[in-house]
């Protein structure tokens, strides 16, 4: 079980200038213990010989899950997620807060964090809207506008083999004037900007290792605490 951490972790709607209003009332939408093993997502996508797992590592956690990606692999990802034995539905003009807690092997994992859009080719406008990935020894937070431009929010050096946990708030819009994202760090926040957070199809959560950049290496991610809530309290 993931222990809380103690500190200033300030209410997240009091203290972003970007966020407006609050829900009436505080929701966690999903609680995605590892200890309910992997059909807390839709699906994964892990190409063997890689695999998802939840597994003890006797490291006083209890179950987390391992994302393993073995060499010649592109990717090993959990997409989505189920809420009472359903794939849960993300909605347009809407605020989700995601927390979760990440453990690299590597200081090249690549992509480990995809607020992913349906569809393919020209069903979509953004690929990806919301990006975290891990190279070079950086933690990096990317907003990704249509037509492919990237631009990097936030950075932070990362040491492997060390737990972080990272909360995402997305208010989730197809008008950049009204989207906006939140980023936490072990409970300091880092980063927040405004601009598009939908696709035309719809949004839905990647966690794991993913990119062309680590088809040769073996890329292992430890991912737990993971949880979808309403409000930064929820998944802190």
């Amino acid at each position: 079980m993931r222990k809380r951490r103690t500190g200033a972790l300030v209410a997240a709607s009091c203290s972003l200038g970007l966020v407006t209003a609050s829900p009436a009332q505080a929701s966690v939408i999903w609680d995605g213990d590892a200890g309910q093993g992997t059909g807390v997502f839709s699906s994964t996508l892990c190409d063997s010989p890689g695999s998802v797992v939840a597994q003890d590592n006797n490291d006083g956690r209890g179950q987390v899950f391992k994302f393993n990606k073995p060499l010649g692999l592109e990717r090993c990802e959990a997409h989505g997620i189920r809420v009472g034995g359903s794939r849960y539905t993300f909605r347009n003009d809407s605020t989700y807060w995601i927390g979760w807690d990440t453990s690299t092997n590597t200081p090249d994992a690549g992509t480990i964090f995809q607020w992913k859009s349906y569809g393919t080719g020209d069903q979509h406008q953004q690929n990806y809207p919301v990006l975290m990935k891990v190279e070079g020894g950086r933690l990096k937070l990317f907003h990704i506008e249509p037509g492919e431009n990237w631009t990097l929010k936030w950075s932070t050096p990362v040491a492997t083999s060390t737990y972080k946990r990272i909360v995402l708030g997305i208010h989730t819009s197809d008008e950049a004037s009204t989207g906006w994202v939140a980023a936490f760090y072990n409970g300091t926040k880092v980063a927040e900007f405004s601009g598009r957070t939908w696709d035309d199809l719809g949004n839905d959560t990647r966690f794991g290792t993913y990119g062309a950049e680590v088809k040769d290496k073996r890329v292992i991610n430890w991912i737990d605490g993971l949880k979808v809530g309403t409000e930064y309290g929820d998944v802190d």
